[in-house]
């Protein structure tokens, strides 16, 4: 799984696809990503649109400066759902490379701040 890079030339929206699962690291990831929206560091789009391929969410998707994609187990639905809807350029970040394992990741703010944290380095 290697991360790809946007080169940061088009001066489009810096955008934050999270998992938002039922288990505990899909929790984190989906808050994780709203906190990065509420600090400034990205903002949360819709992946329900990508897999929907609905149109103005596929457009604000291709104009982005970048790209991350927050998975919170190791089925990566996120870093697949773009891939199917043809994107390869963007970061990917997966919570049990921070040690959060699903099924025993609590959804407490400390791992919610060391994701948002992680993920906002990673967006700029």
């Amino acid at each position: 799984m290697a991360e790809n890079n946007l080169n940061g030339c088009s001066g489009g929206p810096k955008l934050v696809f999270a998992c938002s699962g039922a288990a505990d690291v899909g929790a984190i990831a989906d808050q994780a990503a709203r906190k990065m929206t509420k600090d400034g560091a990205g903002k949360m789009f819709c992946l329900a649109g990508i897999g929907g391929r609905v149109g103005g969410i596929m457009k604000m998707t291709e104009s982005a400066e970048r790209i991350l994609a927050i998975d919170g187990c190791t089925l990566n639905c996120v870093k697949n759902s773009l891939e199917q809807a043809g994107f390869d350029k963007f970061d990917h970040l997966q919570l049990a490379d921070m040690g959060m394992e699903k099924g025993s990741s609590p959804v407490t703010e400390k791992n919610i701040a060391k994701v948002a944290a992680k993920g906002g380095k990673m967006l700029n």
